[in-house]
C-alpha cells in the first residue's frame, strides 16, 4: 500500500509566463506579467509551433526544471529515472526528475531542481534516510516527520556537465549551464540540468525510492506518497560507450532487474532540433542514449 508522507495545498503555487528569445548562440528568457495560478498555467499550455527552431521571440505558458541524474553504485553508472503515468495523454514515461519553477525562483531554477531532488529521490540506508547536499548547501527534507534522516551520513551533488550554449535570465547566466528547449505540445520552456549523485562509503544496505505526488480530486490536497512495493525510481544501467543496459531498481543493496511493460521515456530525452523538442515521448532506448 502507498504511504502518504506530506500533504500540500496546490493553491499557494504561482508562477508566470516566460517570454523566450532565441539565436543560433544563446537563449534568453523573462518572467513576464501577473502571477498565474496553477490552473491558469495550465490553461495556456496549449500545442504552439515555431517556424525557425533556431531563432525565435514567443512568449509560453511556464517554466520547467529537470535534472540529468548520474549515480555510481558499486563501480557501475546508471542513470536515474521516475516511472510516470500520464492520464491525460493516455500512457506512462520514464522520465527524469522533474518539476514546474514557482514564480520567486525563475531567475534561480536551480533551487527548484534542487527542491525537486529533496522530494523525488528518497534513499535509505540501515541508520535512516540520506539528505543531499550540494556544494556545501544542505537540500530540503520535506518528509523528516515521516522519513528521520541519518545524522551521519548524506549524498552529495555535483555538477556533471554543462551545456555548450548559454542559457540566460536577462543578462544573467545560469549557473552549471543547463540544456534549454521549448516543448511545443506544452508551450514551455524546459532546464534540463546535469548533476551527479555520490553516495557515503557506508551505505551498502542501500534503498532507492520515488515519491508521487498526485492531487486528490475530493480534498484539493497534493498528496506525496511512497511505496515500498513499487519503488518506482530506476537505475538505467550506462555501460562505457554511453549506451544503456538494464533496468534496475535497488532493494537493501540488491539491483533487481525491471522490465517495465511498454516502454516509453518522456520527450526530455526526445530528439532536439535548435532549441525546439516537438515529441511528446520517445522510445527506449535511443532516448536515454540522448543524455
Amino acid at each position: 500500500m502507498p504511504r502518504i508522507i506530506a500533504r500540500k495545498n496546490p493553491v499557494v503555487f504561482k508562477t508566470q509566463a516566460i517570454r523566450v528569445q532565441a539565436s543560433p548562440e544563446a537563449l534568453r528568457y523573462t518572467p513576464v506579467g501577473s502571477p498565474l495560478s496553477f490552473v491558469q498555467m495550465q490553461a495556456l499550455r496549449r500545442p504552439i509551433s515555431i517556424a525557425d527552431p533556431h531563432q525565435f521571440d514567443i512568449t509560453v505558458a511556464n517554466m520547467g526544471v529537470s535534472v540529468d541524474l548520474t549515480l555510481e553504485w558499486q563501480g557501475r553508472h546508471f542513470k536515474l529515472l521516475v516511472r510516470q503515468e500520464r492520464l491525460d495523454q493516455g500512457d506512462e514515461v520514464l522520465k527524469l526528475i522533474s518539476g514546474y519553477v514557482p514564480a520567486h525562483e525563475l531567475r534561480v531554477p536551480l533551487l527548484t531542481a534542487m527542491t525537486e531532488i529533496a522530494e523525488e529521490l528518497l534513499l535509505e540506508c540501515s541508520h535512516g534516510w540520506l539528505q543531499g547536499r550540494y556544494q556545501q548547501t544542505w537540500l530540503p527534507t520535506p518528509y523528516a516527520a515521516d522519513l528521520p534522516v541519518d545524522p551521519n551520513q548524506n549524498f552529495e551533488l555535483m555538477p556533471d556537465r554543462g551545456h555548450t550554449r548559454p542559457v540566460c535570465c536577462g543578462t544573467q547566466p545560469l549557473i552549471e549551464r543547463p540544456r534549454a528547449y521549448v516543448h511545443l505540445p506544452s508551450n514551455s520552456l524546459q532546464l534540463v540540468y546535469s548533476l551527479r549523485v555520490t553516495l557515503p562509503e557506508r551505505c551498502g544496505t542501500l534503498t532507492a525510492l520515488h515519491a508521487d505526488e498526485i492531487l486528490d480530486s475530493k480534498s484539493g490536497e497534493l498528496r506525496a506518497s511512497l511505496d515500498e512495493q513499487h519503488p518506482d525510481l530506476y537505475l538505467c544501467e550506462m555501460n562505457d560507450r554511453q549506451q544503456p543496459g538494464h533496468i534496475y531498481t535497488l532493494k537493501k543493496g540488491v539491483l533487481v532487474i525491471e522490465k517495465p511493460t511498454q516502454l516509453w521515456l518522456s520527450e526530455a530525452m526526445a530528439e532536439q532540433t535548435g532549441w525546439v523538442i516537438e515529441a511528446e515521448r520517445c522510445a527506449w532506448p535511443e532516448g536515454l542514449a540522448r543524455l
